[in-house]
């Protein structure tokens, strides 16, 4: 099992290097639990997968769930919201392989439910750091990675304007805007960059949003984290 540590660390620029591996590489931001979970394993199937959470015992089960498939994963169990973390991440993935092929950003913070007039401090400061702030400090880092030829891929989840869902609507949505402005300006050279909306799932966040909900009806992760890279 591999892990990787944050350390503080500027980011240089990337410059071509050949691979240190022939293995296709997948960098899953968010990955122990529900879609996030959902991708790393399927994306198992045919990548090494680096795979990016705050909970180490989550992000072991996934490693032992992806071995049993006969697939390999590294574990970087680190916070998306630490920038130094994530630029020496960047740089470990640049000096083993060179380069990413896919980087799936599942990574979110669900604030509680709460009028606007509510809100805790607390929880807005978390859902904008989660959501923007870390989004728009990871594609810099990841770009140069992903190159011409990688895929991005974010998640649309949209609650903005609904009521009560003004920490997470808002941040969400910022989310999704800087995903779609850099799917413009990479459109003719790349990467390719795809907002996907998954179907309901009955993961964590669903249940703290929607309490009582028959889940029985909602769609199962793996299901449609197949669903979702078979649209690629």
């Amino acid at each position: 099992m591999n892990r990787t540590g944050g350390i503080p660390l500027t980011l240089p620029r990337f410059g071509p290097k050949p691979c240190a591996m022939t293995d296709r590489i997948a960098l899953v931001t968010g990955a122990s639990r529900g879609l996030g979970a959902a991708l790393a394993e399927a994306l198992a199937d045919t990548h090494h997968v680096v795979a990016v959470a705050r909970t180490t015992g989550a992000l072991e089960e996934l490693d032992d769930r992806i071995q049993a498939k006969g697939g390999k994963a590294t574990l970087a169990p680190m916070d998306v919201t630490n920038p130094d973390a994530m630029a020496q991440l960047c740089r470990s993935i640049f000096d083993r392989w060179g380069r990413l092929d896919i980087w799936a950003h599942a990574a979110v913070h669900a604030a509680p439910l709460s009028p606007a007039m509510s809100l805790d401090a607390k929880d807005w400061d978390r859902s904008v750091a989660v959501n923007v702030t870390a989004t728009g400090q990871l594609i810099p880092f990841i770009a140069p990675l992903l190159g011409e030829a990688g895929t991005a891929l974010f998640f649309e989840d949209p609650h903005g304007g609904e009521k009560f869902f003004g920490a997470y609507g808002a941040t969400k949505a910022a989310q999704i805007a800087l995903a779609r402005s850099w799917a413009a300006e990479s459109a003719k050279h790349g990467p390719k960059v795809h907002v996907l909306r998954p179907a309901a799932m009955p993961t964590a966040t669903r249940a703290r949003f929607f309490p009582g909900e028959d889940r029985s009806t909602l769609a199962d992760p793996r299901d449609e984290a197949a669903r979702l890279l078979a649209t690629l």
